[in-house]
């Protein structure tokens, strides 16, 4: 079984930022792609950005420059660094990862979910 949690979401005003951190534990072999996804109320659940084992990154084109995936493979952490936060960021946001399995096979898991409130 394997666990991710998230961490660090929180009441923010318009302007600020926030780091979002998602760690995984258990047992696997690997972790492949990781992600942050968001769900803001009434809305279905959309992609964030992504980033390989590699490093390489993937972002929702209307957030780039404002968010900043990256990952820590030695620790099993992925983070979401927020900055310049508009009201309509408010969202649940979830972290998923792709892990190599023991036998030999991939499967998802996403986190319990954090949230984060931006104020007018």
């Amino acid at each position: 079984q394997v666990q991710l949690v998230e961490s660090g979401g929180g009441l923010v005003q318009a302007g600020g930022s926030l780091r979002l951190s998602c760690a995984a534990s258990g047992m696997f072999l690997s972790i492949n792609e990781m992600g942050w996804f968001r769900q803001a109320p009434g809305k279905e659940r959309e992609l964030v950005a992504t980033i390989t084992s590699g490093g390489s990154t993937n972002y929702v084109e209307s957030l780039k420059g404002r968010f900043t995936i990256s990952r820590d493979n030695a620790k099993n952490t992925v983070y979401l660094q927020m900055n310049s936060l508009k009201p309509e960021d408010t969202a649940v946001y979830y972290c998923n990862g792709q892990f190599l399995m023991i036998p030999k096979h991939v499967q998802g898991y996403w986190g319990q979910g954090t949230q984060v409130t931006v104020s007018s």
